[in-house]
This record gives structure tokens, sequence and C-alpha cells, in this order.
């Protein structure tokens, strides 16, 4: 799976992937007796296992994107393995459980709640009386201050990523004694269990200068289960080790190495033995799967040389032993880089065979965002005719099924299933509906048949523009990973395979649109095609209604290039046509999301426990900066409106908590009725794991206890619980 997603606790909250007003919102579901939220709709996949049944010691190696650039979270360019790093290390008030909800942290805290609400909103946490820094100084109230007047935003010397919360604190102050910490609020502020995770010693946040650079490259005070031993730069590497001044279980791993390894390379990187768990693709999970199982003329041929027939082994041997010499010893090189490719292949299959693949569902949605900035896709009936066009349930099978997930459409923007404020509000746009993306689309003004030029203008410039015009323009075969194809336009395959073969099949195939002529009849060259209004493209003012469709070209993005393939299938089906366009990874979401520069595009964007706070810049109003440019925050699609914020506002300012849902519910259902970003899927979680490591793999919602992983003892079994074993990419 694409790994192109947005995370909001990452980045810049002041900153992925007809008004809205006039539309129909229906009831919400909260006004029924039964819970919306509903249930996680995949568990964690942990193998769990009491820890007596756990070894002492050991050292887990486990596969990371990156060394990240900095060990502050709240740095802008903190990523992944940066927030992996402080849940290991650093405390945290509260983390998330298996619903995906906040729950205290009984390692920091005995107690946290609401005091006072009047005139000020007061928290008052308690601590543990065990936790202290592994400089020995216990946790307390200066730390919670220097972390507030680091994150509040009145000092600009302090280059933080957000502040979101923090600029809502009057004061903090000790309690009745140094275990009570007392935080006052100049505003309600509903979301307050976000704050102070993960919590940074006053060390780390007491200046400006440590603040911004004392904490890039290695942390030299912890409070968490194991402390950063060692970051190389070198090797691609962060040692963690057991923090011997840890007060909680004790740790059962002596240390966790993440090595930074591409994920092209893992299954192989696995099979040398070099990692103990990783995240993996589609394809390495298969593989995984497949060496798992034992060997019988109904395993699936896989490898080098799996797609080689009958037919083409007698050919090689027939050339080989041929009497034309030079291409006999062509063939000869060729058959023995084979045997040599697969004697590799055979012996990491069998090392393979120690590992498992744990699966779950990620806390991150996939979404087809819309740019409402310009074109076509500034008027409303356009963008909700493209998701009256879309069949999500389709687009969610063809993705998880094969993997055996549940395939159920996101209904949220602002939650995941299972989620305290998640419902399914996506009834107030409404579900797949040719005809009514068709009368939205002829309201709009787009029509079928009319004249169109502008296409005819591009070509010519794109054969002006010589080689490169040729790769975005071209139908050639050997363009077909790269460059700028058409959808739509016209109904040619451009050499194209049918997007349903990339994926793993789902019993299904997809249908493309009817051509029109009977198949095996044929006309001289050069026969006039008869008129045909209804195959034509949509045209308006002389354009066509084609979308630029922006893609990532990287070797993980198959998946989500696979899904555009039938998204531009779907629009097609109503008159849209798609211009996609795959760019490199590096360049798509700085250059073409971030910048709008594009129409249609596929991104993700994380859970969170926090949607009042967490998702109110990603769904903003954007508004005119001095400069006169637009101010989007993260709200890439440039869709929004006034209603949206206000309730937002009320949102995080209620300390009811009942009504905060009830009030995310309905800005959500606004949301969905803007048509700026359709949630698809949530993505799946694949991790391979060794069979022999417990606590550890798809955690899915919930936040990993670091304390408990580990390897199970020689002899012991784990306990009962979910397991991938031979379920993933069959």
């Amino acid at each position: 799976m694409s790994q192109h997603g947005v995370g909001p606790r990452a980045v810049t909250r002041s900153v992925a992937f007809l008004t809205a007003g006039v539309l129909a919102v229906p009831a919400l579901a909260g006004c029924g007796s039964e819970d919306p939220a509903g249930k996680p709709l995949a568990a964690p996949d942990i193998q769990p296992a009491g820890r007596d049944r756990i070894a002492d010691g050991g050292t887990l190696r486990w596969a990371v994107d990156s060394v990240p650039d900095t060990l502050n979270t709240f740095q802008s360019d903190a990523d992944a393995t940066t927030t992996r790093v402080a849940q290991a290390v650093l405390p945290s008030m509260f983390r998330m459980n298996a619903s995906g909800r906040p729950e205290r942290n009984p390692a920091y805290l005995e107690s946290a709640e609401v005091v006072e609400t009047e005139p000020k909103q007061v928290v008052l946490y308690k601590l543990n009386q065990q936790a202290v820094w592994s400089d020995g100084r216990e946790i307390g109230a200066a730390d919670f201050a220097a972390q507030w007047r680091a994150l509040s935003g009145k000092d600009t010397a302090y280059w933080t990523a957000r502040n979101a919360g923090y600029d809502r604190i009057q004061k903090i102050e000790r309690g009745d004694n140094a275990l009570e910490v007392k935080v006052t609020f100049s505003r309600p502020y509903a979301d307050w269990r976000s704050l102070f995770s993960p919590l940074y010693p006053k060390d780390v946040m007491g200046t400006p200068d440590s603040f911004n650079d004392g904490a890039r490259k290695k942390l030299k005070v912890t409070a968490g289960p194991f402390s950063v031993k060692e970051v190389d730069r070198e090797d691609d590497e962060i040692t963690l080790a057991r923090n011997p001044r840890w007060w909680g279980k004790p740790t059962k791993l002596s240390e966790i190495v993440l090595r930074t390894v591409p994920r092209d390379k893992r299954a192989a990187e696995l099979a040398a033995g070099t990692l103990d768990v990783a995240e993996i693709d589609p394809t390495a999970a298969r593989r995984i799967t497949v060496a798992a199982r034992p060997r019988s003329s109904s395993s699936p041929l896989m490898g080098p040389g799996a797609d080689r027939s009958a037919a083409d082994a007698l050919r090689s041997w027939a050339v080989a032993n041929g009497t034309d010499e030079d291409a006999a010893d062509e063939e000869t090189v060729a058959r023995k880089k084979l045997r040599k490719a697969v004697t590799k292949y055979t012996r990491q299959q069998q090392a393979l065979r120690g590992f498992e693949v744990r699966k779950s569902l990620e806390p991150a949605y996939t979404q087809l965002a819309l740019n409402g900035a310009e074109g076509p896709l500034a008027d409303e009936r356009v963008r909700r005719a493209v998701a009256r066009a879309l069949d999500r349930k389709e687009l969610a099978e063809a993705v998880l099924r094969p993997l055996g997930l549940p395939a159920v459409p996101v209904g949220s923007h602002l939650a995941l299933s299972g989620q305290a404020a998640y419902a399914d509000n996506s009834g107030a746009l409404g579900g797949q509906d040719t005809k009514e993306a068709q009368a939205l689309l002829a309201d709009a003004g787009w029509v079928r048949g009319g004249p169109v030029k502008e296409r005819e203008k591009k070509k010519e410039g794109e054969k002006a523009a010589g080689a490169e015009g040729e790769k975005a323009g071209s139908a050639k075969e050997d363009s077909d990973d790269d460059g700028t194809y058409v959808v739509g336009e016209d109904n040619k395959a451009h050499g194209r395979q049918d997007p349903a073969d990339h994926l793993a099949h789902d019993g299904k195939q997809y249908q493309q649109p009817a051509q029109g002529g009977a198949p095996g009849a044929y006309a001289p060259k050069g026969t006039a095609a008869p008129a045909n209004r209804g195959a034509a493209p949509l045209a308006k003012n002389g354009k066509a209604l084609t979308l630029r469709f922006v893609l990532p070209s990287g070797p993980g993005s198959q998946t989500l290039r696979t899904v555009a393939d039938r998204i531009s299938r779907m629009l097609e089906h109503v008159g849209i046509g798609t211009d996609i366009s795959k760019v490199s990874d590096e360049s798509y979401f700085k250059d073409h999301i971030a910048s709008g520069q594009y129409d249609l595009a596929l991104y993700s964007w994380p859970a969170t426990a926090f949607p009042a706070t967490d998702a109110r810049p990603v769904y903003a109003k954007p508004v005119p900066a001095a400069d006169g440019s637009l101010n989007v925050e993260q709200n890439y699609t440039r869709v929004g409106t006034d209603q949206v914020d206000q309730l937002f506002d009320e949102a995080v300012s209620t300390l009811d908590e009942g009504e905060s849902r009830s009030l995310i519910r309905k800005a959500d259902s606004r949301i969905w009725a803007a048509a700026g970003s359709i949630p698809l899927f949530q993505r799946p979680q694949l991790i391979a794991a060794r069979k022999n490591l417990v606590n550890t793999g798809a955690f899915g919602f919930g936040t990993p206890v670091y304390e408990d992983m580990g390897f199970l003892k020689k002899g012991a079994k784990p306990a009962a619980g979910p397991s991938a074993k031979g379920s993933a990419a069959r």
C-alpha cells in the first residue's frame, strides 16, 4: 500500500490528499439508542502472550523507513520513526486503546480529571509517585510548565510545528504536593487529554536553543521502558536499550534496533535473518504466506521463472541446444542466471517459513481528494457528480478482500469505526448513482458530444515538446509506468492492462463500459464512425470534461495506482475523463498536493482520537493571506465552509463529551455534503514477524506496550488470540 499519508499531529497546526449548507443532511445516527460508533472492523494481531512465557533479554530488529531528522515530535520534520522512539522512551499521560480511544497510562498517571469548570476549566493530574526521569529527577509540574511555554505559540523563538491546545492554557502550577499538577485553561478545551503526550523533560523544553536543537539528534534524559542508546546515521540505525531507572513492569527485551530498510528490500532482509519484524506490502505478505504452506502441486507458483509456461521452457531448451551458436550461448547464459535466481529464491522461501503475517487495519484511511480551488471541480455539482459515480464498496473490496480483511467503506472523515466520534454520515452525499451523477453534470452545463477544441491544441503542444511530450501523451507500452495517459476521451485501451488484473483477484472482474459495435465486426480502414453522442466525452465551452489525476510513481504505490485506474473507469462511465499523471514520490506531495497542482489525488489521513483539534486544519475554510495567497492550512482540497468551522469551534469548546461528539458528527455530515474529499477504505496493516515474537505485530489503533514485547521461552506457547497465520494475501 502506498505510504503517502499525512499526519495531522506531526505537522503544523496553523497549517494530508452552491454551498454545502443548502443540502439536506440526514438525521444523525447518534439520536438513536444504538451507538453509531460501532466496533473496530479488525482486531489487533500481535500474538499475545503472558509475561511469564516471555524470555528475559534479546534484541528486536525492527525495520523502519528512515532514521528521523529529529527526535522532537513537535517539530515539522518529525516522522513515524520519531513517534515510535517517543512511545518507547518518553512519558505519555494518555495512550490509545484497541478502539482508538484515549485511556490513562497508569505508568505515569494515578488520575487526571476536570475538577473545576467555573470560572475556568481546571484539570488536576496526579502522577505516579515512582515516575522519574532517567537522571533520577521526579517528573513534575516544572516539566509540564516548560512544555506549555514552549508550545503555547507566544514565543516565536521556539520552532514548533503545532500549538493547538497549549495555546488555551492560562497557567500551570504545583498542586497540594509534588505529585500533583494543576492546569488552568483560559478557554474551555474538550481535547485536554491530547496534551502532554509525549512529555519531554524541562531540559529539552526549557529554552528555545534546547528545544530547537537539543532533541534533534539525541535524547539525553528519558522516562520510558527504554532509553536512546545510539543514533547511528552512517548505518541508518537507532538503538534503544533498557532504562535501568524504569519503575514499571520489567522490560523483557534488552534492546530494540530500528533499522532503515526500503520496503521492497524487506522480504530479502527477513530471509537473510537481519530483521525480526517489518511492515510489508501485499506481495511480500503473499510470499511469506506461501512459504509457510506445505509444498504441493496446488501451491501457487512465485518467484523467478514462475510465469514461464511449458512451451517457454521447451523453446528455451531448443534454442540452447540449437545450431545457432550465438543464440545458443546467449540462451545458455540466461538459463544459468535463471537457475541461480531460482536457487536463491528457494533458499529465501525456506528462511521465510520462520515468519508469519500479522494483519489488521491501520488507523488511517485512503481518500479521493478533489481540488475545489479552480477548474471544473470548483463547481460543487461536478464534485458531487464525481462522488456519486464511485462505487466505494467495490474499491474497498478490491484492496482489502484479497487480504482477508473487512472490506467496509469508511463512513466518516473525522473518525474510524470503533472510535467515539464515528458515525457513517455518507448519506449526506449519497451512494453510487450513475443517473444522479449525470443529472448533476447536465445541471452544471456539461453535455455529451459538444465541440472540443482544447485537447487538439494540447496534443499539438505535446508533439512539439519532443521526447517529453511523447512521454506524456504516448500510448506506447514502454511508457506505461510513468508519464501521462488519458481515460475517457476515447475508448481505446492504450495498451494498458485492465486495472483489475493488478489486484489479487476478488472473484469478479471489473466490467469495462460498453464500447459499441459487435465483437468481431470490422469496417475498412478510413470508414467514418457512426455518430454516437452517448459515447462522446462531456464538454462545455469547447473544453472536454477531463480531470488531472496525479499519482505517485514509486514501487510502493502500485495498489494506489490500481485504485486510481478503477476510479477513472467509474468516472468514464458518467462521461468524465481523467488525465493520469505519475510523478516521483519525492515531488508528489510537496509539488502537487500541497501546492494544488491537481484535480484528483489519492492520499491518506491518520485517525485521531481528538478530531475537534486535529481535524480542524484539514477541513478549515481557506482564507486569503496578507500577501494575497490562500492560507489553506492542511486543507489541500481547498473546499471548506463557515458552518463546518463553527461546528469545530463549538466541539472543541464544550466539556460535555456527548455534545462534542454530536457536533463532530454534524461537521462530518457537512464535509460529506461539500464533496471536497471522499473517504474510501481503511488502509491494510501487514506485519511480518518471527513466529516466536509476541506482543508485537499489527497493533491497529492501540499504542504498543514496549515493555511486554519479547521472544517466547523455549517450548512456551502464545496465548489464544487473533493470529494471521496463513491468512494474509491468499
